[in-house]
């Protein structure tokens, strides 16, 4: 396939997503998407021209349209416009273009933009409107992290049924992103190991930590994997091939790196969220995961 094509497959599974965001959300997510994609475009050719590099040829490779999508669905649907082109021109001129372009960037470049401003526009990101059940619009990883000795109970009402984690529809639109990833997994569109490695390490240290659910819980394996943006993160922005390592054996490692590394910051961290910040240190990891184990030497 041309990289076209596989970014048209890539928009495609984030479909499901988008879908149920504008169903939860309102029609303002096809706002944000079409005015975060036309700016993704204008940045792109702008950066393109600088570089004395033809511009038609490179934007309709669909690269920068993907991340556009990856950051929207990444951002709270009320982000100040502002926000929304910050993380769009950081992404594409900081995490694309200063390192030679697509196919030469070392880290993903939606999750350079996301980063740049979850770090200067914490409060525009902390919070979601409120979803089908009307609950608290903070996120259910903030909730969780600033419970103030409350019980995973009083957090997480598993009873009142699958969508209310947190008091907006996470676990559906984690399902969706779910669904889509495997989707791509079928068309052998991504590497697998990353996604699986990565929510098997992240559920495996919840499980330890789990504790059955008390005020000092740091929550269950179904908690994390459908809180926040865990399947978007571990299926789309873990899974950029240019940024990941090539073999099988990295592959596996670089998903347990980020695993361990998002639950580490989840429990223990000052942030209630760190999938962004893993994956950006994964990244910077990826060409030593890759190296060949070194050779034994021969037993005299």
């Amino acid at each position: 396939m041309t990289t076209r094509d596989v970014m048209l497959w890539v928009l495609a599974a984030l479909a499901p997503g988008l879908l149920l965001a504008v169903h939860f959300y309102g029609a303002g997510y096809l706002v944000n998407l079409l005015g975060a994609m036309a700016l993704a475009l204008a940045v792109e050719a702008a950066a393109l021209r600088l570089q004395g590099r033809p511009v038609q040829r490179a934007l309709r490779d669909g690269s920068a349209l993907v991340t556009a999508a990856l950051l929207v669905l990444a951002l709270p649907p009320h982000t100040p416009w502002y926000v929304t082109g910050i993380a769009v021109s950081a992404a594409l001129g900081l995490g694309k273009h200063l390192y030679g372009g697509l196919g030469n960037n070392p880290f993903n470049p939606a999750i350079v933009g996301y980063a740049v401003v979850l770090l200067s526009f914490p409060a525009a990101l902390a919070e979601w409107p409120a979803g089908i059940d009307g609950l608290s619009g903070a996120t259910a990883l903030t909730t969780f992290k600033y419970r103030e000795g409350l019980t995973v109970a009083d957090v997480w009402r598993p009873e009142f049924g699958f969508g209310t984690l947190g008091g907006h529809p996470a676990e559906w639109l984690n399902l969706a992103f779910l669904a889509g990833g495997l989707l791509l997994a079928t068309r052998r569109l991504l590497a697998w190991r990353i996604p699986v490695a990565l929510l098997a390490t992240l559920g495996a240290l919840a499980l330890l930590g789990y504790d059955q659910g008390s005020s000092s819980s740091l929550g269950s394996p179904l908690f994390h994997w459908f809180s926040g943006a865990t399947m978007l993160g571990a299926w789309f922005f873990a899974t950029d091939p240019v940024t990941h390592p090539a073999s099988a054996r990295g592959q596996i490692l670089f998903g347990c790196l980020i695993g361990a590394i998002t639950f580490a910051i989840r429990g223990f961290g000052s942030y209630p969220d760190g999938l962004a910040f893993a994956i950006l240190l994964a990244n910077g990891c990826s060409a030593w995961l890759d190296r060949p184990r070194p050779a034994r030497s021969p037993t005299p």
